[in-house]
């Protein structure tokens, strides 16, 4: 059987943490271990952990004088860690059946894996929460290697958190989160641990998002395009600059990855003229070039030229000729 330990960092989800810590104990077919990381809140997820704590001996406490943030604790909890394998479970996600059971039987049976993954569901605030399969469901996992996921990924985290299981040893090795990537040190480390091992990567819901008003990572979004941008590009050079260098064509890669982060700026700029936020426009369109001068010979490029040349008014009125043309002509099909 296999162990996991598990870091659940809490910070204002005090409703959350008891249906979080609850999946994890219910796990089936594996030893845990939880270790709770207060970073100070304000609510009472200290009363809720101390009252886990009590209820079942798997569970660990730790709570911050000060507010740390995010990165320091998750480095808290990977110092703390020692089982072979390990979890950092947001406290407002939780786990699905069968997740840790399947994941970590994957990874023993193949040493190579150093990073294994499933599909989360996201779950939206006040939706209700369904029964998913996965404790029975067959197993799917195909194994990619490193430099193929690193292709794969581009210039986005595609790993679902609270999915991600970690063999311990390779984290140890490799360090932790990168304090100067607030926003986006997931998804360098998962650039990192694939520069050094295989990847696992199964279709399975393993997890659920929760999706909500406190999300920390969607307000950081919902600020505008640019900053979620440019912190993807500091976690890209970030990785070229750490072990990642050792890959063969790691420049060629990085290089890849910062043209289609360019596109995406791209389309965000053209997105934002349509809600005539010019300004905004401008700045995404600069991002771009500085990160790929090439984007300029791009089809996205030529598109969102053709709009700024003709006007946003005369855009807009060519856009509703287009409309009613297509309109008349289904009409005229049917």
């Amino acid at each position: 059987m296999s162990s996991v330990d598990v870091i659940v960092p809490c910070y204002r989800y005090g409703h959350f943490l008891r249906g979080c810590v609850k999946s994890v104990l219910e796990q089936r077919g594996v030893d845990v271990r939880i270790l709770i990381i207060d970073d100070c809140s304000p609510d009472d997820t200290a009363e809720v952990a101390l009252d886990l704590c009590g209820s079942d001996s798997r569970v660990a406490f730790v709570r911050h004088s000060v507010n740390r943030g995010h990165i320091a604790t998750y480095n808290e909890g990977i110092d703390w860690i020692f089982a072979p394998f390990y979890l950092l479970l947001s406290a407002d996600d939780f786990l699905l059946p069968g997740a840790l059971r399947r994941t970590t039987e994957f990874m023993e049976a193949n040493p190579s894996i150093g990073l294994a993954y499933g599909e989360a569901i996201t779950l939206q605030d006040g939706d209700p929460i369904e029964d998913s399969g996965a404790e029975d469901a067959e197993f799917d996992w195909r194994i990619v290697s490193g430099p193929a996921f690193i292709r794969m990924s581009g210039a986005r985290n595609c790993v679902p958190t609270p999915c991600a299981i970690v063999r311990t040893d390779l984290q140890k090795r490799l360090g932790g989160y990168r304090p100067e990537l607030p926003h986006s040190g997931d998804m360098e480390m998962w650039l990192r641990l694939a520069a050094h091992a295989d990847v696992g990567i199964s279709q399975v819901h393993h997890a659920v998002y929760r999706r909500h008003a406190n999300n920390m990572s969607l307000s950081y979004v919902a600020q505008s395009w640019l900053p979620d941008l440019r912190q993807r590009k500091a976690a890209l050079d970030c990785f070229l600059s750490s072990g990642g260098v050792t890959l063969p064509r790691i420049e060629q890669m990085h290089r890849t990855a910062l043209h289609f982060l360019a596109r995406e700026a791209v389309g965000f700029a053209s997105t934002a003229f349509n809600n005539q936020q010019m300004e905004l426009s401008r700045q995404l369109s600069r991002f771009a070039v500085e990160i790929s001068p090439d984007i300029v010979r791009s089809q996205c490029w030529f598109k969102l030229s053709c709009k700024r040349s003709i006007g946003f008014n005369a855009w807009c009125g060519m856009q509703a000729s287009i409309s009613r043309l297509r309109q008349s002509v289904y009409k005229q099909q049917i």
